[in-house]
């Protein structure tokens, strides 16, 4: 068990100055062992790498278990902790599936572009920040990371419906087929930008200009940066649902600044100002990150209520790439968390988070991705004692597979035509969607 959790302080007299470096580790640190309380796949009998479920067998999803692993890893990197690394790494490599390119077949039935991307750019972060590299006889984060972009970039997945784009599942079978979103597509962007970033392979950033002039064309990006959820093959992607999901204007702004920082290109600088204002304006009101398809009568579902902790995550990346954005990134982040730290008053021993950061005070919504959420936003104030994204021309010392991947999507087949049932059925996934869219930690205040 950590030690009881320390006071974070602030000068009272800015709002620029960030609170002492021991007192956020230590906060992290009681962060961090609380959020792994919910993780059970080390544990006799359980699955290593996944939280609790699928739904019903638990309330999590596989994916949020490779977006844990990513938060746990940015926890080692901004603190040096390396308590949970071996955990990390059984978990990371548990997962990878036969071929090692994250398609488990156990997670078939629920397996999207999306999914396997979390897990990839998971694996991509590793390689970023030299997370302890496997074994020899085990596939290598950098690896992995090009596997899961190379089946994603299979002609398989790019069909010709709605002009190209990835379509939310992988398997044909699936519910959501027939939908192309901006998650699948943010994530196979991002992938691109870092791997052409940490590897100057041109055939990666070729793909992520392809793929963002593609979402800007089908209208899933707005001129302003507003960036919408996705659209039906059916109607050429032309039914637009247009809630607005922190995560997408996350993936998107991470991927457009390692983007400029690779190529220097005045227009990654004009998109990333772009990018950076609409999520700030539109998900961070007061300069505290607020969740706004579903926060305002708390209709959040399990997967929503962890998008914070990576748009701050990934925030940071965006000030560590382009310096001209640190200040206003970093003032935010650190207003942000300073009201996300004053909701973790809730549990038997008060200290555990809640998820309606704008309160400042505990609101009884509990789980993994709202504790870790918090983490996130915490260890994130540490950007002054951590390197940015390493390549493999800076200090990368994971191996790569430039052909990994290839050839080895089994899940894909020639799909039946769509039925009156199944287009009732991705109506009502789109309504579902929709209808979503309308005393201990006392010391942790900022003084906000």
């Amino acid at each position: 068990m950590p030690r009881d959790l320390g006071e974070i302080s602030r000068e009272p007299s800015t709002h620029t100055a960030l609170p002492k470096v021991a007192d956020i580790k230590s906060s992290g640190r009681t962060l961090a062992y609380d959020l792994m309380s919910y993780y059970k796949g080390n544990l006799s009998g359980q699955t290593p790498g996944i939280l609790p479920g699928p739904p019903p067998a638990g309330d999590y999803y596989w994916w949020e278990a490779g977006a844990l692993w990513g938060t746990m890893m940015d926890y080692w990197h901004y603190t040096g902790d390396a308590t949970y690394n071996d955990v990390v790494s059984q978990a990371m490599l548990f997962q990878v599936g036969p071929n090692a390119n994250y398609m488990p077949p156990n997670v078939t039935a629920s397996l999207g572009n999306d999914d396997q991307g979390f897990w990839g750019m998971s694996a991509m972060l590793a390689a970023e920040v030299n997370f302890p590299n496997p074994p020899a006889d085990k596939p290598q984060w950098l690896a992995l990371a090009q596997a899961v972009f190379n089946t994603q970039a299979s002609p398989e997945r790019h069909d010709s419906t709605c002009g190209g784009g990835l379509r939310w599942q992988i398997p044909f079978a699936n519910a959501g087929y027939n939908y192309k979103n901006s998650i699948a597509n943010g994530i196979f962007f991002n992938l691109g930008a870092r791997l052409a970033r940490y590897t100057g392979n041109t055939t990666y950033s070729d793909w992520a200009v392809k793929t963002w002039n593609w979402i800007n064309e089908v209208g899933y990006m707005t001129p302003e940066y507003q960036i919408y959820d996705g659209a039906h093959v059916e109607t050429n992607c032309t039914d637009i649902n247009k809630a607005q999901f922190s995560y997408n204007n996350g993936v998107f702004i991470q991927g457009a600044a390692h983007m400029w920082n690779h190529t220097q290109d005045p227009i990654w600088k004009t998109r990333v100002d772009g990018l950076l204002n609409a999520t700030l304006n539109t998900f961070f009101p007061q300069s505290i990150a607020f969740e706004i398809a579903c926060e305002t009568g708390m209709t959040c579902t399990t997967d929503m209520l962890s998008f914070k902790g990576y748009v701050h995550r990934w925030l940071v990346n965006v000030a560590q790439l382009c310096p001209w954005t640190r200040q206003t990134i970093m003032a935010t982040l650190q207003t942000s968390a300073a009201a996300a730290v004053q909701t973790c008053t809730g549990g038997s021993d008060g200290r555990t988070c809640g998820f309606q950061w704008h309160m400042k005070a505990f609101d009884n919504s509990v789980g993994a991705g709202q504790q870790m959420d918090v983490l996130a936003a915490v260890s994130s104030l540490l950007i002054d004692g951590a390197a940015p994204p390493l390549t493999n021309a800076t200090g990368g010392t994971s191996v790569g597979n430039a052909n990994a991947g290839e050839g080895s999507d089994t899940l894909l087949g020639k799909p039946a035509p769509v039925t009156a049932a199944e287009k009732a059925g991705a109506a009502f996934l789109t309504l579902l969607v929709m209808a979503c869219a309308t005393g201990v930690f006392a010391w942790m205040s900022f003084g906000v």
